[in-house]
């Protein structure tokens, strides 16, 4: 995403990157579905006792997913994706507190 926003294209049609942002842009929406339910499966299992406040920081990432995905959602309903759009969702505060939110637990979660 940030090669294609770098290369000031007004829309997806006639670059590689450009034919791909959709593609990208559905992989994430599609990963974002269900990731706060399997890491809750995954902490519950691995944690015991110690579930709880790891319970509690996935909530969090889940309303930030949620977030970060209806920004993705908007930005692929639109006909045409230029590099402005999404540089835009790049300094999206709801897709930088997701990708910092995944940083923490995959941190805490290493084995």
């Amino acid at each position: 995403m940030l090669a294609y926003a770098s290369q000031g294209l007004p829309n997806e049609q006639g670059s590689v990157s450009g034919s791909q942002i959709r593609q990208f842009l559905n992989r994430c929406d599609e990963g974002l579905s269900g990731l706060a339910e399997l890491l809750s499966e995954y902490v519950r299992a691995t944690r015991g006792d110690q579930a709880p406040p790891h319970l509690a920081f996935i909530r969090v990432l889940a309303r930030d997913a949620a977030d970060a995905q209806a920004a993705i959602q908007m930005v692929l309903a639109q006909p045409s994706i230029g590099s402005q759009m999404i540089d835009n969702l790049n300094a999206s505060m709801h897709l930088r507190a997701l990708l910092t939110d995944l940083f923490l637990i995959d941190e805490i979660l290493k084995p």
